[in-house]
C-alpha cells in the first residue's frame, strides 16, 4: 500500500470514528482491511448527506453543488480522481471488491432529493427514496462482507429499509424543522394526520397511531432481513449482527417511549453498544 493509500484510508477511518455514532461500533468488529474498506464507502455517503443538509445548500446552490459532486465521482470512477482525500481508498475500495459503480450514483440522486421539501403520495415513493439513501448502502456494505449467494442482495436491500424507516421515526422532530415530512400522504390521511401537525411536531394521538403503524412496517424489515447475516461471511458476521441489533434496538426505544420523539433525540447508551458489541462476539452466527 502506497503512502497516499494509507493516509487516504487513515483519513477516512478517523472520519467514521467520528461520525457514525451507531455504524462504527459494528464496523469495529471487521477484519482490519473490510473495516478500512467500509469506512471508505461511509466516508463517500457522508459528504452526500453533508451536502444535502448543509444550511443554505436548497434550490440552485445546492443542485450545482450536487452536480459537481457527481461530476467528481464520474471522473473518479473514469481514472482521472480530484484531491479529495477519500478518493484513494474509495476507488481502491470499489475495484477490489467489484461494487457496482451505480449504487454510487443512486445515492447522491437519494440525498438531492432532500436539498428542497418533497411530499411522498404513497409508500412505494418513500421506498424508492429508502433504498437509494440507505438500502443502496446496506448493498455496498455486502459486497464487502462478502457473500456467495444472489439471495443475499435482496435481503441487504431490505435492511436498508428497515434501517430509515427507523432514522425517520427518530428524526420526525428534527426533520419537521427543516420542512421535511417523510411518511407518505396515504398513510397519514388514513390516521388523520395533517401535514401541518407533523412540521409542527405536534404529539398528536393520530400522529401516535401514524408512527406506530410505520414501526410495524420497520419490524417486518428487519424480519425479512434476518436471515442475511447467515449469508455473508463468517468474518463479517458478529459486524453484521451487531449493526442491525443496534438499530433494532432504537426502534425499541422508540417503541418503549410511545413514539415521544419530540423531547429530545432518542438514543442508545454508549454501554449498551458496547454490550450488543460483546454479545455479537460471544454469539455463534453459524
Amino acid at each position: 500500500m502506497t503512502p497516499a493509500l494509507a493516509e487516504s484510508y487513515a483519513w477516512c477511518t478517523r472520519l467514521t470514528r467520528r461520525r457514525a455514532r451507531n455504524f462504527y461500533y459494528g464496523f469495529a468488529l471487521l477484519p482490519k482491511p473490510k473495516r478500512e474498506a467500509i469506512c471508505a464507502i461511509y466516508a463517500f455517503m457522508r459528504h452526500c448527506d453533508d451536502l444535502s443538509d448543509e444550511p443554505g445548500m436548497g434550490g440552485g446552490r445546492g443542485r450545482e453543488m450536487m452536480s459537481r459532486w457527481r461530476a467528481q465521482l464520474e471522473e473518479a470512477l473514469a481514472g482521472r480522481p480530484g484531491d479529495h482525500a477519500l478518493w484513494p481508498a474509495f476507488l481502491d475500495v470499489v475495484e477490489r471488491y467489484r461494487i457496482p459503480h451505480r449504487y454510487f450514483f443512486e445515492m447522491i440522486e437519494g440525498v438531492s432529493f432532500d436539498l428542497e421539501p418533497h411530499r411522498f403520495t404513497t409508500f412505494d415513493d418513500l421506498y424508492q427514496y429508502c433504498y437509494r439513501v440507505a438500502s443502496v448502502a446496506g448493498l455496498t456494505a455486502v459486497h464487502i462482507f462478502g457473500f456467495d449467494s444472489a439471495d443475499a442482495l435482496p435481503l441487504a436491500e431490505k435492511c436498508g429499509i428497515a434501517f430509515q424507516l427507523t432514522n425517520i421515526l427518530r428524526d420526525v422532530r428534527e426533520d419537521s424543522a427543516r420542512g421535511r415530512i417523510y411518511f407518505p400522504l396515504d398513510d397519514m390521511n388514513r390516521h388523520g394526520v395533517t401535514p401541518d401537525e407533523v412540521l409542527r411536531a405536534a404529539r398528536t394521538d393520530g400522529l401516535v397511531q401514524l408512527m406506530r403503524y410505520e414501526a410495524g412496517r420497520a419490524r417486518a424489515y428487519y424480519a425479512e432481513a434476518t436471515p442475511l447475516v447467515k449469508m455473508v461471511y463468517p468474518e463479517s458476521r458478529a459486524s453484521l449482527w451487531a449493526l442491525i441489533e443496534i438499530y433494532r434496538r432504537v426502534l425499541d426505544r422508540i417503541e418503549d417511549s410511545n413514539y415521544d420523539v419530540f423531547a429530545g433525540r432518542i438514543r442508545l447508551p454508549a454501554p449498551e453498544k458496547y454490550w450488543i458489541v460483546a454479545r455479537s462476539l460471544l454469539r455463534r452466527h453459524v
